[in-house]
């Protein structure tokens, strides 16, 4: 009779700590899914406390134009990562493009050729990774890309002879330099390769299999989903990414240079991770790449503002990179632990 009593007397003690501890866990998992755009409004805050310039419009605007290219180049990034992959090769990619750009406007090009020339470009070098990846049936695509990171630098390097080929059109240069309705015209650019990245990645069937295969590639392949050609294109697409990165860092600089994109990839994966994002794949959407791209941006700036020195900024990066990486970790964590708790208490 007591040992009955006692059990009625736990078990809705215990349903009641398992609720509990499903609530904690829900509440958790919300703030770090806001967890980036929080720091990034909590920076803001900070910063424009600590610098009277730093809300300036002109400083506001250096920050969207500075981060444009890394925006543009870690959404192409962010898909390769969707399906559990990585791509090194996009800094050289993206000199390599620009070089191009440079050398075909000298050649006697037009406008729309000289772009053409640079986002074909870099969705060929991206083409590369993407078949010899999945065709070449290499354990990681760390490998493939992480060897036309050399290549493209090499080619871009002996193609300018190791320097910078000043010389863009004008319509390049007003892109990259002139501001429209008060912003930077770099920013249009980010904006459509968003809205066109949205479209693709949540309103189309190509979109749900670029996550079933970061989700789980075996239950891709037995579903019928193409899972080669899924993963080719993606590499394709972050390889355009980076030609239209190119196309808007020549436009900004005047020129094309086999010395530009050092350290990009590093940049562009950084964001995606800082902004929600998961190296696990499957998880994520595009604007966790544009949010980690402007914090990355936001904290330069700031640092710059606040005079402290250009390798002390590479630490701070790092030591971001870490922060969201344990998120990620804390992150899975606490998803097995929902999952645990629901299966114990029930729908």
């Amino acid at each position: 009779m007591d040992e009955s009593l006692e059990r009625e007397v736990a078990e809705p003690r215990s349903a009641a700590v398992a609720n509990s501890e499903n609530i904690a866990v829900a509440v958790g998992l919300k703030l770090l899914g806001a967890g980036a755009v929080l720091i990034l409004i909590g920076l803001v805050l900070v910063l424009s406390l600590l610098s009277p310039y730093f809300l300036s419009p002109r400083n506001l605007g250096n920050i969207l134009a500075q981060t444009a290219v890394v925006c543009v180049v870690a959404m192409g990034q962010h898909l390769v990562i969707l399906t559990k992959g990585i791509d090194l090769s996009v800094g050289s990619n993206l000199a390599l493009a620009s070089v191009l750009g440079a050398l075909s406007f000298h050649a006697g090009a037009s406008t729309l050729t000289v772009v053409a020339v640079m986002v074909v470009a870099g969705a060929a070098v991206g083409a590369v990774n993407g078949l010899f990846y999945v065709y070449g049936r290499l354990p990681h695509p760390f490998i493939i890309t992480l060897a036309t990171l050399s290549i493209a630098k090499g080619i871009a390097l002996q193609l300018a002879d190791g320097r910078a080929i000043p010389g863009m059109p004008p319509a390049i240069r007003s892109l990259g330099q002139e501001a429209f309705a008060g912003l930077p015209g770099s920013v249009f650019v980010v904006a459509g390769v968003a809205g066109l990245m949205f479209v693709l990645t949540q309103s189309t069937v190509w979109g749900r299999w670029v996550y079933a295969v970061g989700g789980k590639a075996d239950a891709a392949v037995r579903m019928g989903i193409p899972v080669s050609a899924v993963l080719v294109s993606t590499y394709v697409i972050s390889g355009t990414c980076a030609g239209i990165g190119a196309v808007l860092l020549a436009g900004r600089t005047d020129a094309g240079s086999p010395l530009f994109g050092n350290l990009l990839e590093l940049d562009t994966i950084a964001a995606v991770i800082i902004g929600g994002a998961s190296f696990l794949g499957g998880r994520g959407h595009i604007g966790h790449a544009l949010i980690g791209a402007i914090m990355i941006g936001v904290i330069r700036n700031a640092l710059n503002l606040l005079n402290v020195g250009v390798f002390y900024q590479l630490i701070v990066i790092g030591v971001v990179i870490v922060i969201a990486v344990e998120a990620d970790v804390l992150r899975n964590h606490l998803e097995s632990r929902m999952r645990v708790l629901r299966a114990e208490t029930g729908p």
